[in-house]
Formats: structure tokens, C-alpha cells, sequence
């Protein structure tokens, strides 16, 4: 069996929040993880791009579903448990998909931009991790180029309605107004400092952030006119916050429900909007179930989200159509790289006849023979040579009278470019 791409993994619309926090793999495990994958599986080139919305391995390998039992085993969990909710796609489809999902058409906000960055994140640990092979690089590199193209020639990206505008849209059901809000961020990734430049514009009464080194945080307290903090220091300044909005790396949650218990009362019940956009979640779940807890992790935005999807939805039939044609071009990309073995056999066989004839020639000239009998002689012995094979090919496809006979008589008048009528 050749080995092929394929394309493993689940999103948003196949498995719940629960157990897509169950699969992640941490950015700083990647490498190992990956390298563990192709060391472990008989999968010769792998990436993985694990998001809040995602996990998919990308590999190529002669097993495809090796891949299945690789990911559960990593997060010691069993196949069967994981199996109805993955999708496992073989070459073709799993070109189409990583070109859809580079270009926004995947994501739970349709044309979000942020997706291909995090898959460049994926290309660039896949390579550190010695896993990215020529046949994946270049998927890769031809889904960043597919996606410019969409963005350039459709309107899939105008109006995106983004994770933190949802956000700000949620609080402004539990405040009537953010001027007298006070409201804490905790982490300092890209989505944080997404949300509160959303947040920023409704001028909050206050703004700080937590993360775990103060470096972090102190980087974009600044431009908010923020307080920076340390996450250990959370249990005492958490009451003093209207709104918290977390996204962190964490393995574990952050806030656990102790925690925002004590927090209620010292705010003497006042009501809290918290988002939690981390996966795995950085506020336990049952904090959801507390009086004067409003808490939304990015699943509860989904309906939000998808509110302006139908001025881009028009979008998506252009789109797929450019994505069909890139797919076709690269699955003819693949089809040339397969054939390149034997391409290489071919001409090293004529290569090694050419020279056997000429050491024969030239053998001959020094004994003194003719050099017109020699060069005559020379170029018979090559022409038979080279036309051995399909000859005898087709004298034997001729005996047995079988349908591949026929086929194999076509195959030779057009590799020769030779007339049916000459047959």
C-alpha cells in the first residue's frame, strides 16, 4: 500500500467543549508529541494543529488509522471512546479540508483570519520537531496560498463578527452600560489583547491583567491604561471585578468555584459576566451554576457568532469553487511525486543499456572493427533493447486475450504517439 494523506482529528461542530478540552496537546509538548506520533505509528510525516476549536493530525502514512489509536492512547483515553465523535479523511478530502480550514470556511466564525496563523504555528513545530516532510510542507504552503486567493477574490472575511465582539455583545445583556464596570483579563495572548481592545472601546471604569509571568501582562497593561498583575495574586483582587474574560494555556482551571464563591461574598452578591474562551477551561464549570455567576465559554458564543454569517454566505460558493480547482492542482502534484520512482527506474534502465552498448562499441573500435559496422551495430542493439519490454508485453497481452491487452495497446500507441489505424 503507497502511502497517502490523510487528515484525523475533531472540531467544533463533531464533539463537544468537554472532550475537545480532553485532547489537547499543550504548545509546549508539541515537538515531543509529534515526534512521538512518527516514532511510534507508521506515520512517516505528521503536524498537528490543536486550537480551542480544533485538534487534527495531519500525516502521511501507509496506516491511516493508526493516527486514532495514537491519539487516545496519548491522552490515556480509549479509541472507542473518541471514535464517533473524529472524522478520519484519505487523501482528497483531507487536501479539500486543510485548504477550507486555512481559508476561514471550517471555523465556527466564518472567514476568521485567526486560523491560519495557528496553522503556521502547527508548520513551524512540525518542522522544529523533524516531523514535516516534503509532501505535508507542501500542503501547507499551497492551503496559506489558497486562502489569500479566497481573501483577495471573495468577500468570506467582510463583517466577521469576532470571538470578543460577541463578548462585549453578551455583557451589554447583564450591564446596560461598561463605564462603571471594572473588568480583569486574565492571560496575555493575542485573543486577550483582542477582547480588550473590544472591551477598551465601551471605556470601562477600570482594566487589569493577570498572567502568569508579570512580564506578560505589564507588555499590555500600558496601552490600556491598565493594572498588571500574577495569577497567584487572584483570590484577593478578584471581588473587585464586574467582568473577568480568561485565556489562558493552563492544563488545569484557574478559578475554581471556592474561589469565586468567597468572591460573591465579598461583593455582597453582585453579579459577575465572566468568559471563559480557554480549552481547556480555565474557570470550572460549576461556577456556572452559581447564583450571580454569568459564565459563557466559547461554545455559548457559537449562536452569536453566527449572526452576520448570511451577508458572507454568498461568499462560500466562490470560495469553494477556488478550492476545488487548488485541490484538483495539488492532487496532480501528488499523482507526478508518485510516479517519480518509477520514472527514476525507468531511465536508469535505458541509462544502463545505453552504457552496456557503448562499452560494446567501444571494445569493438579498439580491436580495429569497421566504425560504420560498429555504429550501425550499436544502434540495433540499443533500439532492441530499449524495445524489448513493450514488445513482449504486448505479444503476451495478444496470447492471453485478456481486457489488459487492449488497454496496454492503447497505453503503447500513445506513449509512442502511433495511429490506431496504424495498428
Amino acid at each position: 500500500m503507497s502511502t497517502q494523506l490523510f487528515a484525523l482529528g475533531m472540531n467544533h461542530q463533531s464533539a463537544p467543549l468537554a472532550l475537545r478540552e480532553r485532547v489537547v496537546f499543550a504548545a509546549e509538548r508539541l515537538q515531543a508529541a509529534l515526534a512521538d506520533l512518527v516514532r511510534a505509528k507508521p506515520v512517516t510525516e505528521a503536524a498537528i494543529i490543536s486550537t480551542c476549536n480544533r485538534t487534527e493530525i495531519y500525516g502521511a502514512s501507509n496506516q491511516p488509522g493508526a493516527a486514532l489509536e495514537w491519539l487516545a492512547d496519548y491522552h490515556q483515553m480509549e479509541a472507542q471512546e473518541l471514535k464517533p465523535y473524529v472524522y478520519s479523511l484519505p487523501q482528497n478530502e483531507a487536501v479539500r479540508h486543510a485548504f477550507r480550514v486555512a481559508s476561514g470556511l471550517d471555523s465556527m466564525v466564518l472567514g476568521e483570519p485567526q486560523i491560519l496563523g495557528q496553522m503556521k504555528d502547527a508548520v513551524r513545530a512540525a518542522h522544529s520537531a523533524g516531523t514535516l516532510g516534503t509532501t505535508l510542507n507542501r500542503l501547507f504552503q499551497h492551503s496559506f496560498a489558497v486562502a489569500k486567493d479566497v481573501r483577495s477574490n471573495t468577500r468570506i472575511g467582510a463583517n466577521v463578527v469576532s470571538m470578543a465582539a460577541a463578548a462585549v455583545k453578551l455583557a451589554g445583556r447583564i450591564f446596560s452600560s461598561m463605564n462603571e464596570q471594572k473588568i480583569l483579563f486574565i492571560g496575555a495572548g493575542e485573543m486577550i489583547e483582542l477582547c480588550a481592545t473590544h472591551f477598551a472601546a465601551q471605556h470601562p471604569r477600570a482594566v487589569a491583567f493577570a498572567n502568569r509571568t508579570l512580564e506578560r501582562a505589564e507588555a499590555l497593561a500600558p496601552r490600556f491604561n491598565a493594572r498588571a498583575l500574577l495569577l497567584r495574586e487572584l483570590p484577593e483582587v478578584l471581588p473587585d471585578y464586574d467582568i473577568v474574560v480568561s485565556c489562558t494555556a493552563s492544563s488545569l482551571p484557574i478559578i475554581g468555584k471556592g474561589m469565586m464563591e468567597r468572591a460573591i461574598r465579598a461583593r455582597r452578591h453582585r453579579p459577575v459576566f465572566m468568559v471563559d474562551l480557554a480549552v481547556p477551561r480555565d474557570i470550572e464549570r460549576e461556577v456556572g451554576t452559581m447564583d450571580d455567576v454569568f459564565l459563557y465559554c466559547i461554545d455559548d458564543l457559537a449562536e452569536l457568532v453566527r449572526e452576520g454569517k448570511d451577508e458572507r454566505q454568498s461568499a462560500v460558493v466562490q470560495a469553494e469553487a477556488i478550492i476545488e480547482t487548488q485541490v484538483d492542482s495539488f492532487l496532480h502534484w501528488m499523482r507526478g511525486r508518485e510516479r517519480v520512482p518509477l520514472i527514476r527506474q525507468l531511465r536508469e534502465s535505458g541509462e544502463a543499456a545505453r552504457r552496456a552498448e557503448l562499452d560494446r562499441a567501444l571494445r569493438a573500435l579498439a580491436r580495429g572493427d569497421d566504425p560504420k559496422t560498429v555504429l550501425d551495430h550499436l544502434s540495433h542493439s540499443l533500439t532492441n533493447k530499449l524495445l524489448h519490454a513493450p514488445t513482449q508485453a504486448l505479444n503476451l497481452g495478444d496470447r492471453e486475450g485478456d481486457e489488459g491487452g487492449e488497454a496496454l495497446s492503447r497505453a503503447v500507441a500513445h506513449l509512442y504517439h502511433l495511429r490506431a489505424d496504424d495498428q
